[in-house]
């Protein structure tokens, strides 16, 4: 491996990061078209709040629609209100697991569920259940019959060999340990609303939406450029850009159904966390180091079916990488949530 350094250029500036995650597609304005009222993107302050809110938003201006987006959150983890207000998007502050403040929030044409906790809960399952759990089944109360994109994970699924095209929609559930076993049980909470009021409902089982400062590849490409050994005991993923991410999910609301619906959102193909570690090594110039060996099953996804509806996601692998190690190589900092790919045990 050569160990002369490639320096790489960022495909946008590097305060236009945001803007450039939430570009809408022609298909997606298309669809914005047939948008009407309020757009409620609940639990907006995460990893991906601000760029479907952004989205959104944009679509719907250069679409002409008659909607808006609602962006809500506590705005107390990554993102406060200013991001989503400088972008001109309408915000409302909401404790989601309190029902008072839930029952006081607008009425809505078209819910995007996002909240939810993940990192930090392993020894705390009273709190997975209450936002995991409890806090869908009080959205779903309050927005009966309302269309609802619930964000959920790949998770849910069992392990499947590494050779195989990953578990499809009709694979069984089967979650391992306690954080993907609440977000089944927020599922659980969605169909249950979707038969019981006829609530249209898409479930988005997501594995795993990457950007420049949060994700699976940054996980590995920070450990490649610092000198830390990779672990390669889960030795295969499948990523998505952040970006096509979005875009997929903004568009299944036209999917939901009753009966609600599970839709697997990734990119294509199963890619190895040894060979994704080597090309990031010959970007950087450094030879990386890895323990573990590879186990022979892995959290994946066949998302055979979103692709055909949507077409498959246009950012490949090595422009993934090419981004993220620029970003890097400028200094650029990252979320600081390491994404925990490599635990087999569900505890994060």
């Amino acid at each position: 491996m050569s160990l002369i350094a490639t320096r790489l250029p960022l495909p946008c500036p590097a305060d236009c990061l945001d803007a450039f995650l939430s570009e809408p597609s022609a298909a997606l304005v298309a669809l914005a078209q047939a948008w009407r009222g309020r757009i409620m993107i609940l639990g907006a302050g995460g990893k991906m709040g601000l760029h479907v809110s952004r989205m959104a938003h944009e679509a719907i201006r250069r679409s002409g629609a008659p909607a808006s987006v609602i962006a809500v959150s506590r705005f107390k983890t990554l993102r406060d209100r200013a991001a989503f207000e400088e972008a001109g998007i309408t915000t409302l502050a909401c404790d989601l697991s309190d029902a008072h403040p839930l029952a006081q929030l607008p009425d809505a044409d078209l819910v995007f569920f996002l909240a939810g906790v993940k990192f930090g809960t392993a020894n705390d399952p009273d709190l997975l259940h209450q936002m995991n759990v409890v806090v869908p089944r009080l959205v779903a109360q309050r927005y009966p019959c309302v269309p609802i994109v619930a964000f959920s994970t790949g998770c849910v699924y069992p392990f499947v060999p590494v050779e195989s095209r990953g578990a499809s929609e009709q694979t069984p559930p089967a979650p391992v340990g306690d954080y993907a076993i609440s977000c089944r049980g927020r599922e659980e909470e969605f169909m249950a609303a979707s038969r019981g009021a006829g609530t249209p409902v898409v479930l988005i089982r997501l594995n795993y939406a990457v950007e420049f400062r949060y994700g699976v590849l940054v996980d590995i490409a920070a450990r490649v450029h610092s000198g830390t050994p990779i672990d390669v005991t889960t030795g295969h993923v499948n990523v998505i850009w952040q970006r096509d991410a979005v875009e997929q999910i903004l568009r299944a609301s036209s999917v939901a159904a009753s009966p609600a619906i599970p839709l697997n959102i990734t990119g294509a193909g199963t890619h190895s966390v040894r060979a994704i570690a080597e090309d990031f090594g010959r970007l950087f110039g450094v030879a990386p180091t890895f323990t573990g060996t590879e186990s022979p099953t892995a959290w994946l996804n066949d998302a055979s079916e979103s692709h055909r509806l949507f077409g498959p996601p246009p950012t490949s692998l090595a422009a993934m990488q090419a981004w993220i190690a620029a970003w890097l190589q400028n200094e650029g900092g990252t979320w600081g949530k390491p994404t925990g790919f490599e635990q087999r045990n569900g505890k994060f």
